[in-house]
């Protein structure tokens, strides 16, 4: 009987959060919000990556060759790749990889998360969303799970010496950040009710 409730009310948590989607995805200030924050997230990801750096100017385009064999091989752990390409314009150099793939999930996933948030903190009424505070509160995890994959360079930056135990801790962190967004996301999607649209 206990477990019915546990999957009835992940299931409402989850059409919640998909009508929430669909909300954020009409409106176009909150679409700005979300796809505002996953572009900022993405070219901080990658830079902080060593996948997207500023340099000398100039216009070139390098795949490496057997690039489709390369693209899902392991470079320093299990969530970071070989990059297969590197595109050069101007003064930027960006290198292709399976990571950009998994960015961009993140990325969305962060911008979904504060699109959604930005909503209950606008017009929770008329969204049918709760209490505007708990949509903030529950953009916290999403903001701070979102660094959780650049850990060693945020070490690096803050000049702290780090162990190899703890940055091989932080290799693990990449999934443990995409369960926090999903669960931030289902937070404060559950408080949409659908009567609200």
């Amino acid at each position: 009987m206990r477990e019915d409730t546990v999957v009835g009310r992940l299931k409402t948590a989850v059409s919640r959060t998909l009508a929430a989607a669909v909300v954020v995805r009409r409106r176009r200030d909150a679409m700005g919000v979300a796809v505002g924050t996953a572009a900022g997230y993405l070219v901080v990801y990658l830079y902080a990556l060593g996948h997207l750096a500023l340099g000398i100017a100039g216009y070139d385009v390098t795949i490496v060759s057997g690039a489709f064999s390369k693209f899902f091989q392991p470079e320093l752990g299990p969530f970071s790749f070989t990059p297969v390409a590197r595109v050069v314009v101007g003064p930027v150099t960006y290198l292709f990889s399976l990571n950009t793939v998994l960015g961009l999930g993140v990325a969305a996933l962060v911008g979904l998360n504060l699109g959604v948030t930005y909503l209950a903190w606008r017009q929770p009424a008329a969204c049918g969303i709760g209490s505007s505070a708990s949509g903030f509160l529950a953009s916290v995890p999403a903001v701070l799970s979102g660094t959780a994959c650049c850990g060693p360079v945020l070490l690096i930056a803050l000049g702290i010496q780090a162990s190899g135990i703890v940055v091989t801790a932080f290799q693990f962190l990449f999934p443990v950040a995409v369960v926090l967004l999903l669960g931030s996301l289902l937070l404060v999607g559950r408080q949409i009710t659908p009567a609200g649209h």
